[in-house]
């Protein structure tokens, strides 16, 4: 039985506990906190009743060592770095589901993050944390970086197109709508009821921190420097990401190849499905499950490719993927603990 802690105590924390109460293979054994120390897990979040009897423990990283081969680091940006610094020296592996190591270019997490990164030299040692693409990376890494929401969305249904010649590496446009618990549990007046409800409106238009992490995977991809556009919107619904991305046909490229290449990238993946034809993905379909959904149309006319994708953004968008990222490097089965069908309705 492998031993794993979690710093953090919010809602990607909170998931991660409910995911890994069905894991026989995998154990909580710590949870760091600053706000809730010393309180229950199931008393700060009750439907953890009847599965864990752990208490906060102060967050201090020295409680880890000995006690855990690998550790979550459910934090905001900037406070993973020397954490996961210490836990590395340590010998144990980490999954960090903040920002702190996505971004390969130091210049662009200066710029979208407003912080001097304390150790550039793991930018391009840490593996980014998306299975269906880096898989073999993540087998052999010790520091995983689990992507952000948005980007898993938009990433997986464009990444195979680009890496085909089957789009064109310019002028791609990625929608997105969430829930608003991608905000976090901490109280903030934009996510306030009132605010929120009966209303949906864009946000970090042109300056959401997604956008580059997005662009560095699709141009990595594509061999070239990507030209696209992000917009995430905010709608009143609790969990889900729904993206709607927008692309154009390469020169001499037939409609079919679109469907094409993303059923033969996807079907051997666990949690990947790939929609049939005329079927568009519904959030509520992967409610609480570890599976991205992706619908297809092509205009034949016109060559515009219309790729919409679901996701449930503190699954798959976070702590399944971190789960399957860690099922990885422990060399356990990719699905363990997160073979579960979406809530409906």
């Amino acid at each position: 039985m492998f031993k794993a802690g979690i710093i953090g105590d919010g809602y990607t924390a909170a998931e991660l506990l409910r995911i890994l109460a069905w894991h026989d293979e995998v154990e909580v054994v710590s949870v760091l906190s600053t706000e809730n120390v010393g309180r229950r897990i199931d008393d700060l979040f009750p439907h953890l009743t009847g599965f864990y009897s752990l208490e906060c423990e102060e967050s201090n990283v020295e409680r880890l060592m000995g006690r855990c081969e690998v550790v979550f680091l459910a934090l905001p940006h900037g406070l993973s770095v020397n954490i996961a610094l210490r836990l590395l020296e340590k010998g144990l592996k980490c999954v960090d589901l903040g920002a702190d190591f996505r971004l390969k270019d130091l210049r662009l997490y200066r710029e979208y993050y407003e912080l001097e990164h304390e150790a550039p030299e793991m930018l391009h040692k840490a593996v980014y944390g998306l299975p269906e693409i880096y898989r073999d990376k993540i087998k052999n890494s010790d520091l995983v970086a689990n992507p952000g929401c948005f980007p898993t969305g938009a990433i997986l249904p464009l990444v195979p197109l680009l890496e085909a010649g089957i789009i064109k590496p310019d002028g791609i446009v990625i929608d997105s709508k969430t829930g608003v618990s991608g905000a976090g549990r901490t109280a903030k007046p934009a996510s306030h009821f009132c605010e929120v409800n009966e209303g949906i409106r864009a946000y970090g238009v042109g300056t959401h921190r997604h956008g580059p992490e997005i662009q560095q995977e699709l141009s990595f991809a594509a061999g070239v420097e990507v030209d696209m556009i992000f917009t995430p919107h905010l709608v009143p619904m609790n969990r889900g990401i729904l993206s709607t991305c927008y692309a154009q046909l390469a020169a001499g490229i037939e409609a079919g190849a679109v469907r094409q290449v993303l059923e033969d990238r996807y079907r051997e993946e666990c949690f990947v499905r790939v929609l049939p034809e005329g079927t568009m993905p519904h959030t509520k379909w992967v409610y609480g499950s570890n599976f991205l959904d992706i619908g297809i149309y092509v205009n034949p006319g016109s060559g515009r490719v219309i790729l919409v994708s679901a996701l449930d953004n503190l699954t798959k968008g976070a702590s399944g993927q971190a789960v399957q990222n860690m099922n990885l490097m422990l060399g356990l089965n990719e699905k363990k603990a997160l073979m579960v069908a979406g809530v409906h309705p």
